[in-house]
């Protein structure tokens, strides 16, 4: 019997290539593994109405952890208007899948590592390790939002706080309204796990990035809670940053900085930002991480306009895998995933066309392959 089971999420457009990719680097270390089929996508939100349908939340219930490839979104009303003729006036909303996992299966932590690997011709400098730790399930994609919005609720809204009544002239039906949530123990999750990511990996700082002197209640319930976490970790210092002032710290000095939190949008923002540093998003892995449940997906989307070529870059996905074997506790074959995609970008010989290459998915695929079996030989 196989040591572990892991949901095989390939999903639209080239996350099925990138998954294949994967799974060539993962064969090459010898994972032990049942890879279970579970559906998701934009054909069975078409086709049904649902991008994320119970059967695969079941799959994911029997499984140690999932990898997932990638994802096609439209907004609402481009939507509505891709479902089969059947389903159009129903009433059915599209809303993310993945939003949905996290939620689920309370996949609280976003860990998006963002390194420079020596010898990426797209790292914007050399010496950047940084790794953002962003709120998962709360913020402003906690999903309650209004539109129109309901008299009831505009009537709260205007009696709690005055600055409502500035929109008294605006109709219900041209104004929207989503809801930021952060909870004193969704931030404190978050804290919490980017200072003990700090302490086990040696990082000297833990920054966390809101804006509290506009978003008085909600980034200050942030920055105060990070405050106390702080107090039970005397050797790494807590720095405060303005999530304007961050992009612009992070393009002039992005060696000063190490573990990064955030809510959810801003922790959104940073992560792609500080990924673009290193490569941009072929090379920007994550992990969805709960209590003892984690999804691990690269953060790019599906580029439908790829899609079958066999040309993107397969790293992220890779990486993204690396952190799965990470969790999982399989250290070693993590490490020599890692360490073969490092001589492979290193050597330069082997690139996708975002490097500058002209190497497929699958030729990188087989060139972090290769050098993972060197790795497990020495």
């Amino acid at each position: 019997m196989p040591k572990h089971k892991v949901a095989w999420m390939p999903g639209d457009g080239i996350g099925i290539e990138v998954m294949n990719a994967a799974r060539i680097v993962l064969d090459a270390v010898g994972f032990d593994a049942e890879y279970v089929p579970a559906e998701i996508g934009w054909e069975l939100w078409r086709t049904e109405g649902d991008p994320l349908p119970a059967r695969t939340l079941k799959t994911l219930r029997g499984t140690d952890a999932a990898l997932f490839g990638a994802i096609t979104s439209m907004p609402k009303e481009e939507a509505e208007a891709a479902l089969v003729p059947e389903l159009q006036g129903k009433g059915l909303v599209y809303r993310s899948p993945i939003v949905r996992l996290r939620q689920e299966f309370n996949l609280r932590t976003n860990r998006r590592p963002c390194y420079a690997f020596p010898g990426n011709p797209l790292n914007v400098k050399e010496g950047i390790d940084l790794v953002v730790f962003r709120e998962n399930t709360e913020g402003l994609y906690a999903g309650v939002e209004f539109h129109p919005v309901p008299d009831e609720v505009r009537d709260v809204l205007k009696e709690q706080s005055p600055a409502m009544r500035r929109f008294d002239a605006v109709s219900s039906e041209d104004m929207a309204i989503s809801c930021r949530i952060i909870t004193r123990q969704g931030g404190e999750n978050i804290i919490r796990d980017a200072f003990e990511y700090a302490k086990a990996y040696g990082y000297k700082t833990v920054t966390v990035v809101e804006k509290p002197n506009v978003l008085r209640e909600t980034s200050g319930l942030m920055v105060r809670t990070a405050r106390k976490v702080a107090e039970d970790y005397p050797g790494i210092d807590l720095w405060e940053t303005n999530i304007d002032a961050m992009a612009m710290w992070l393009i002039k000095n992005p060696q000063d900085y190490g573990v990064i939190a955030c809510s959810n949008l801003f922790g959104d923002v940073m992560s792609d930002l500080c990924a673009q540093l290193v490569g941009g998003l072929g090379f920007a892995c994550s992990g969805n991480i709960g209590d003892d449940y984690a999804v691990f997906e690269p953060t790019h989307g599906s580029a439908p306009k790829y899609f079958g070529q066999n040309k993107c870059n397969p790293m992220a996905m890779i990486l993204s895998a690396r952190m799965m074997l990470d969790w999982l506790g399989e250290k070693d074959k993590a490490e020599r995933v890692k360490n073969a995609v490092a001589e492979v970008i290193a050597e330069g010989r082997i690139r996708t066309y975002d490097m500058g290459g002209s190497n497929s998915t699958t030729e990188v695929a087989e060139a972090v392959a290769a050098r993972a079996r060197t790795g497990a030989m020495a």
